[in-house]
């Protein structure tokens, strides 16, 4: 090996190993916790089986590593069918050796006969609180209902929270705080889904974003009725005193059919900013992903949503993102095949969101919804929607290294 091929391979070692203990310092895994793990660890689990435990199917997965280092994996609880609407829990099972194995089935929010979905969880730094941000509407009713105003505002959609003092074992009740983040003309409405942020920089550190998306009523001389695609958009909502009370950041209120931003996911890049990237709802420009930047901590966005061209073969599905510490990049994950939802796949960028590069494909199989999450030993857990004739059939937890993710 040349003098300078020996210098480029150190140089790589020292890059991954910062990126290995910054991994572990934002997963906030203690020394002793760390060493219970596997010396190889395990490729994947799978924690929810379509089917089981008194569901019909599991669906809208959510992932977060909690201050201690246990891995929580959220997803609805769909009882009585696969539809959206229904009799829908929010669940819970937790992992205490990185997504290895996991813990009982534990319901968060039970619907009683009504819907309760979107999980976007997310730690408070300040005090390591788990606080749980939702969305309800009566299982009565459907998501064209809502856009098309043919429901009560008691049947309509509503946000809640719910905190955790004791490493997501048990939950606060939901609480209501829908006349904080929902103004009065919009009908549809849904956090996530997928983790929250919790800002670390900068004026705002401290402050929880949770990216969410909503519809609006046509103008009263339309003829639309609401239920079209173009009235959907992105808006985030953020608390500054760890969950205790929300504000409405921005809103993307466009309308005009061309980038139809709706299911939302968000990371906070090195230089502070929020990255935002948004499902286009069959907008007439030619994409299916759309993204932003907020340099204000989410109150408002520094341009509007656009496509994102790099990422054109996502099809119209919730993606996740995540930023990777310590000058790492920032990941995507979502399905790759552009006309069908299947094999799921991971991007990384190197320029904060300007260009992303698939870095690896998990399986050629179905898949669909995804979340992403750090973990201790220099891995990424990506949290998706999977299965062999359908892509909801099981919510399968991969545990990846950073190698198969830094290309």
């Amino acid at each position: 090996m040349s003098a300078r091929s020996r210098r480029t391979a150190t140089a790589l070692v020292a890059a991954t190993g910062l990126l290995t203990a910054a991994i572990t310092t934002v997963a906030a895994v203690p020394a002793a916790a760390a060493t219970t793990l596997p010396t190889r660890g395990c490729v994947s689990s799978v924690p929810y089986v379509s089917g089981q435990g008194g569901y019909d199917t599991y669906r809208i997965p959510a992932t977060i590593t909690t201050r201690a280092g246990t891995v929580l994996a959220f997803a609805e609880g769909r009882r009585n069918g696969a539809g959206d609407t229904g009799n829908i829990d929010i669940v819970l099972r937790r992992s205490a050796d990185g997504g290895c194995t996991w813990g009982p089935l534990k319901v968060v929010a039970a619907g009683k006969g009504d819907t309760r979905g979107n999980p976007a969880p997310v730690v408070d730094p300040t005090t390591g609180r788990i606080v749980l941000v939702t969305s309800y509407n009566s299982g009565t009713v459907t998501e064209e209902q809502i856009m098309r105003g043919e429901v009560t505002a008691e049947q309509s959609r509503r946000v809640f929270v719910q905190t955790s003092k004791d490493d997501g074992r048990r939950f606060s009740a939901p609480r209501d705080i829908t006349a904080d983040v929902k103004l009065p003309g919009w009908r549809w409405y849904a956090t996530g889904p997928g983790h929250a942020v919790a800002l670390t920089r900068g004026p705002h550190a401290g402050r929880l974003v949770v990216p969410s998306n909503h519809s609006a009523a046509p103008p009263a001389d339309s003829a639309d009725t609401g239920q079209e695609p173009r009235y959907y958009g992105a808006h985030a909502i953020y608390s500054d005193d760890g969950g205790t009370t929300w504000r409405l950041g921005f809103v993307d209120d466009s309308y005009d059919g061309l980038d139809n931003a709706n299911e939302n996911s968000a990371a906070e890049l090195p230089d502070g900013r929020l990255y935002f990237s948004a499902r286009d709802q069959h907008g007439t420009s030619v994409g299916n992903r759309l993204d932003s930047y907020s340099g204000d901590g989410g109150e408002s966005l520094d341009r509007p949503y656009t496509v994102q061209p790099t990422l054109s073969d996502v099809p119209v599905v919730q993606g996740a993102v995540l930023q990777l510490p310590s000058g790492g990049p920032l990941l995507f994950s979502g399905p790759s095949v552009p006309t069908a939802r299947q094999s799921m796949s991971v991007w990384r960028s190197t320029d904060a969101g300007t260009t992303f590069t698939r870095s690896t494909t998990l399986s050629q199989r179905p898949a669909a919804y995804s979340d992403l999450v750090p973990l201790a030993g220099s891995r990424v857990g990506v949290l998706y929607e999977t299965g062999t004739a359908g892509p909801y059939e099981t919510i399968e937890f991969r545990r990846l290294p950073l190698s198969a993710v830094l290309g």
